[in-house]
């Protein structure tokens, strides 16, 4: 069945490019593909360019859209008119935003500490994600000590293909594979602020991941700071069995009863669990929704969500993190 999908998919993405133009972003200086580069209409809509900076976009689908924005992590903005799009854009390196490097020797001894991630399989206690929406969750620093991250636990819901037995650990799950893309921020009092890492992050969930999936950040060398930080997670899109981004849209676009079109944000799998667990609001959203697509702290009052209404109020990322000892 996932395979007749796929298929279907790969054909419609074949049926989409005839009709429409094939972009390449590429590095100004080196000519190397930018991958997974974001591409916006200013009004809340987009698409991400695939691992080989490659985007298509098409009059047909947005015939209101007549400028797009490009934006990359350490590249300067670029605007264009949709009327002049060229099948290749070259984005300008933000020289300034450079990665500052600490430098710590290979022979240092370490202990290394973990904080669980919180688990959930009800359906009810799940965030669902939407190309749209970026989720960051803070973590501050508990003392002084040099720390640097390993792991990074993302929770996960898989939802099984007969709802009755759902929550059974053998009940026989949905398949999915879906791409995300991951981020570093700086504490700005309390709030998501400049991003920490400028490294490209994505990772590839599929229902064989289980109930979280780990990512691996140790090449990253993200040292943690003193005042902590916060980790994002945001949805790309489903892939192939692959790993290739499939073409997707941000809105499923439904009549409304006065004749007009009402744009409904479109959730991907898998769900992302929330959690009662943790005493403190740590989790912040941003929705172009919400505040003007500004960080909105996920607490009661906020916004209108039924899992605020729960009590369900962060979404329980776990981190593992190496503890050097005093030189």
């Amino acid at each position: 069945m996932i395979l007749k999908r796929i298929a279907l998919l790969n054909f419609v993405l074949l049926t989409w490019v005839s009709y429409a133009q094939k972009t390449t972003i590429l590095d100004q200086a080196s000519k190397t593909p930018i991958a997974y580069a974001t591409i916006s209409f200013g009004d809340g809509q987009g698409i991400f360019a695939d691992d080989e900076g490659a985007f298509v976009f098409t009059k047909k689908l947005y015939p209101d859209v007549d400028t797009l924005y490009i934006s990359a992590l350490s590249y300067k903005n670029v605007t264009i008119p949709t009327a002049e799009l060229p099948k290749t854009i070259l984005l300008e390196e933000e020289i300034s935003q450079l990665d500052e490097v600490v430098l710590i020797a290979n022979n240092r001894k370490f202990k290394e500490e973990t904080m669980e991630p919180y688990l959930d399989d009800d359906y009810y206690h799940c965030w669902l994600p939407t190309i749209e929406s970026e989720i960051a969750v803070y973590f501050s620093n508990p003392n002084d000590k040099l720390k640097k991250l390993s792991t990074v636990h993302f929770p996960i819901t898989l939802e099984s293909r007969d709802w009755e037995q759902r929550k059974k650990k053998n009940a026989d799950k949905k398949p999915f594979s879906t791409l995300f893309k991951v981020k570093f921020y700086k504490n700005n009092n309390g709030k998501p602020g400049e991003v920490l890492v400028y490294d490209n992050i994505v990772f590839r969930a599929t229902e064989k991941d289980g109930d979280s999936y780990d990512l691996d950040v140790t090449d990253n060398n993200i040292i943690y700071p003193e005042n902590g930080f916060f980790v994002s997670l945001q949805v790309l899109g489903y892939t192939d069995e692959a790993g290739k981004l499939l073409p997707n849209k941000k809105y499923k676009e439904l009549k409304g009863r006065d004749g007009g079109i009402v744009k409904i944000p479109t959730n991907f799998r898998p769900l992302l669990p929330f959690t009662n667990e943790i005493e403190t609001y740590n989790t912040f959203i941003k929705r172009v929704f919400i505040s003007g697509n500004d960080w909105v702290q996920f607490k009661p009052g906020s916004m209108d969500s039924s899992l605020l209404k729960t009590g369900l109020t962060n979404y329980g990322i776990g981190i593992t993190y190496k503890v050097y000892k005093d030189e």
